[in-house]
């Protein structure tokens, strides 16, 4: 979905000019409660793209506004701001007006949303976690410092950090890495070690490659298709019979039961269990043979 705005022919894309983007924004009015209902049940009926256009202009503004209580992730706000309108265009598309709810307060949920998976995808290379409880603690902790006035990059007290575990419903030891990681973003393997050399080299250059080489990879080939033809060869030597047993005993997927296989030729699971053991050897042997 296109993040960026055309409003009155012009393109009040916030990454064109964000001064601008907000002065303009302010230009539209706010819906009253009766308008914004009715607008929704029209845009809901209809999927009139001009109603949608009176629903979005008129929250612009609420995008900023939950933009501005991110400011501390070190992230364009241009960005932030384009991200939350992709999610005011999501509930503008899936509010459902007849339950009663305001549309502000249905799209405050959206807008954050998008904030907040932009903010996770941006900070680190690695994901930080998938979980409520971890998405919580990344979005909260920050704040929960900045009201202990502890924005600096001390070490937190074991009391404190219990308290942060316990108010936050994670353990002592998540809260802790956590903080470790909102201190620096993670280093990309990308980066050039050194930026005034012209050599380009990157940390990447010094992981050790544990794959197989190209010609190991060759060789395993040439080997297996070797074997796999003196074994489609060997199986010359047996009768129907044993091919049936062989490749339903030791080459099917799920194998099947000796009982089953002792019904099918009405011989006993003993007899069947000969003729595989007896055909493995008459392959090995075969095997031997074309070698």
């Amino acid at each position: 979905m296109d993040n960026s705005f055309t409003l009155n022919g012009l393109d009040f894309s916030p990454e064109v000019n964000l001064a601008r983007y907000l002065q303009e924004i302010r230009k539209f009015p706010i819906l009253t409660q009766e308008d914004e209902y009715n607008f929704a049940i029209e845009y809901k009926q209809s999927k009139d793209p001009k109603l949608a256009y009176k629903l979005v202009t008129s929250h612009l503004r609420l995008v900023v506004k939950v933009v501005s209580k991110y400011k501390g992730y070190g992230l364009p706000l241009s960005e932030m701001i384009s991200e939350g309108n992709i999610g005011l265009l999501y509930a503008v598309d899936k509010f459902e007006p007849d339950k009663g709810f305001r549309f502000s307060t249905y799209a405050l949920w959206w807008i954050k949303a998008s904030i907040q998976k932009y903010i996770l995808n941006s900070w680190s290379l690695v994901k930080i976690g998938t979980t409520a409880a971890q998405k919580k603690l990344f979005f909260n902790l920050r704040k929960i410092k900045n009201k202990l006035n502890l924005m600096d990059d001390r070490e937190l007290s074991q009391q404190i950090l219990g308290n942060i575990a316990r108010s936050l419903d994670v353990s002592v030891q998540e809260v802790t890495d956590m903080n470790m990681r909102l201190k620096s973003h993670d280093g990309s393997l990308n980066a050039v070690i050194d930026a005034s050399s012209d050599s380009g080299t990157e940390w990447m250059d010094f992981i050790a490659d544990n794959k197989p080489n190209q010609e190991d990879v060759l060789a395993y080939s040439e080997t297996m298709n070797y074997r796999r033809k003196l074994f489609n060869q060997a199986l010359g030597c047996l009768n129907s019979r044993e091919k049936d047993i062989l490749f339903k005993r030791r080459l099917s997927e799920k194998a099947v039961t000796l009982d089953d296989l002792s019904k099918t030729y009405n011989i006993s699971k003993e007899r069947v269990r000969q003729i595989e053991l007896n055909s493995i050897k008459k392959i090995r042997k075969g095997v031997m043979a074309l070698q």
